[in-house]
């Protein structure tokens, strides 16, 4: 397959710096739904995995969410095939609400969707590694959803490169791309793209923000997704820092509970960290934890008048008695 159209080559390119640093053997999968952007990056691994020692495969997850689902999974599996990807899965996600809307607990199983099935198709392989197709404008509209939640650096910083899932590395590689030049990578790869209904339904946040960086662009000219992006780069490598520094400064667990000066001694923007990390370490779920949640435990540091125990996700309980913080699932929070 070649690299005819500079659109192809800018998604090969992506892909190509990925498989450069896998061990002889591996097994590269793409994620695939059907739609634009990961097709392009389905076009740009078989393209590219003839040149390395490597097999490229894919896994098409089926959410069940529209009547044609099936269909579509099927019509995005043939067309991996087609372009030379093997092994190919077709796989269902099965979702189970969590409360935190029909969006959030889609990801969740996609993700475990993809991670279980790679985990079993890479057993005979020295590494293995799901691939993304995220663009720079999923990142940009990331960026733009959280200044509207207002929340903090690290929801700032969009979307990272790698992370890693139930031990699978997902790697999105064609992050810095702008979504045009996924689809005109289709176009010219000959790729029928699946456009999903969701996408154009306001009732979902994804949606109304992808529409308003579309006035973005429009109102204050070309260029607003990549500044965004950019900012999301910029915030990523303060809000690490920051995050390893938390680390450092977290306190070890203490059945006597946590002396207020090892909180209180820190800089507002690390003892924040460092609240969430001891609240997740004691059972609560990283994502039902908001601002608010932090900034009321905070209190008990920096504004305390000898008020009861607060109530967190998790079923937790946190409390100050005299100079020390207890954190725990019983009432008195010990």
């Amino acid at each position: 397959m070649g690299a005819g159209h500079p659109s192809e080559a800018d998604c090969r390119k992506g892909v190509r710096a990925v498989l450069d640093g896998l061990p002889a053997g591996s097994l590269v999968l793409a994620a695939v739904s059907g739609g634009t952007d990961s097709l392009a990056l389905a076009g740009a691994l078989a393209a590219e995995g003839a040149a390395h020692d490597v097999t490229v495969g894919a896994i098409v997850v089926d959410h069940g969410l529209q009547e044609e689902s099936a269909d579509t999974a099927v019509l995005a599996a043939q067309q991996c095939a087609d372009l030379g990807l093997a092994p190919v899965a077709v796989v269902q996600a099965v979702i189970t609400s969590s409360g935190d809307g029909l969006e959030a607990d889609a990801r969740e199983a996609r993700y475990t969707a993809l991670a279980e099935t790679a985990a079993a198709m890479g057993e005979e392989h020295p590494a293995h590694v799901v691939l993304l197709g995220h663009t720079r404008d999923d990142r940009a509209e990331q960026v733009l959803l959280g200044l509207a939640r207002g929340s903090g650096a690290r929801s700032l910083a969009g979307m990272a490169d790698l992370v890693v899932r139930a031990g699978t590395p997902f790697v999105r590689p064609l992050l810095h791309l702008p979504r045009t030049t996924t689809e005109k990578a289709c176009a010219a790869w000959g790729l029928v793209a699946w456009e999903d209904p969701m996408n154009s339904d306001r009732a979902y946040a994804r949606v109304r923000v992808r529409q308003a960086l579309a006035a973005l662009e429009t109102d204050l000219g070309p260029g607003s997704a990549e500044a965004l992006a950019r900012s999301a780069d910029l915030l990523r490598d303060d809000a690490d820092l920051l995050d390893d520094l938390a680390e450092q400064a977290s306190p070890d667990d203490d059945p006597a509970g946590i002396p207020v000066t090892d909180l209180a001694d820190s800089a507002p923007a690390l003892r924040s960290r460092v609240w969430r990390r001891l609240l997740v370490r004691a059972g609560a779920p990283a994502g039902a934890l908001s601002a608010a949640h932090v900034a009321g435990c905070d209190r008990l540091v920096t504004d305390w008048h000898g008020r009861g125990p607060l109530h967190l996700p998790g079923d937790l309980r946190v409390r100050r008695a005299e100079h020390r913080v207890h954190i725990g699932r019983t009432p008195g929070g010990q």
